[in-house]
């Protein structure tokens, strides 16, 4: 058992080090290539970027102290699960923007030309991010008030103060606050996107198939600027592709998370802590190389600048 304690947590450090490494390197290119002229799909995903690096960041953190006396205290500890439940909504919720403006983009986009959808306001950008920001905030905040008394073993913690479950609402013993809090984060915070991001995803796959003659121009005699057109289609086309991906990714994850929530007690499973590491940690480490790659963030010659 202790073996195995000691694989998982192995584990745990390798996937850590590759999210924030993907995660540290996504921000960096975005930066580097778009700091005079930030666009709203750089913007989106620079925040969904640093919304995952603090929430990788303030997990292990709270790894590297649950043998502390530290962590012991309990404002201590609601402040470590403030910041990581913030993280991961605000993960949520950028990703939830990042669909949808991608399938605004993607809806009628070649009739259009170029002309600019609402999103592409940088100034409504940044308003719409802060929204999800202050949204994550407020989501966050019942942490500080809920009922923490509990007691939840797993394979590679054992602290009684400082559980790693946020909610600690079983079908037993549950504290009525713990319980709705439990609900409504499920509802607005795990469904609704994991809703949102599906019809999209399914809306981006319609307008693509559609448009599938369209992605690849044919030739014509208008030249150089034909050429321009189908660079820029094949370049749009492998971004909606990687956007797909990390959607899909982004489903399996918390379709896994919901079904374990709803489905199994805590109390009863002995590595939950672990199963739900795995769970949220895999889209938010593997996510990052997905944009970056697909969105030529990734590519040799930002990698040779860095």
């Amino acid at each position: 058992m202790l073996d195995f304690s000691f694989y998982l947590l192995t584990l745990r450090v390798v996937i850590s080090c590759i999210g924030l490494l993907g995660n540290v390197v996504l921000i960096l290119s975005i930066i580097q290539t778009r700091v005079s002229s930030l666009k709203t799909f750089e913007l989106f995903l620079m925040g969904l970027a640093t919304a995952n690096l603090e929430e990788i960041l303030i997990v292990n953190i709270y790894d590297a102290l649950q043998f502390s006396s530290a962590v012991s205290d309990v404002w201590y500890c609601r402040s470590l699960k403030f910041l990581t439940v913030f993280g991961e909504i605000s993960s949520i919720l950028f990703t939830v923007l990042i669909s949808i403006y991608r399938y605004q983009k993607m809806r009628d986009a070649y009739k259009r030309v170029h002309i600019r959808i609402y999103l592409d306001n940088t100034r409504a950008a940044w308003i719409v991010s802060g929204v999800c920001v202050g949204i994550s905030v407020l989501l966050s905040v019942p942490i500080f008030v809920m009922n923490l008394q509990g007691e939840v073993r797993n394979l590679t913690r054992n602290n009684t103060v400082c559980p790693p479950d946020f909610f600690l609402c079983s079908n037993h013993d549950s504290p009525t606050i713990n319980c709705i809090y439990k609900y409504v984060f499920i509802l607005l915070c795990n469904l609704l996107p994991l809703i949102i991001v599906t019809l999209t995803s399914g809306l981006i796959v319609t307008v693509l198939l559609s448009h599938r003659t369209i992605v690849t121009p044919i030739a014509s005699v208008s030249g150089s600027t034909q050429i321009v057109r189908k660079h820029n289609g094949r370049w749009f086309h492998r971004s909606t592709l990687a956007i797909l991906a990390a959607m899909a990714l982004f489903q399996v994850d918390w379709t896994l998370y919901l079904v374990f929530q709803l489905t199994f007690n805590p109390k009863d499973v002995p590595f939950w802590a672990e199963i739900e590491f795995f769970i949220s940690t895999s889209y938010t480490s593997i996510s990052p190389y997905v944009y970056g790659i697909g969105n030529r963030l990734f590519s040799a010659r930002n990698l040779r600048r860095k």
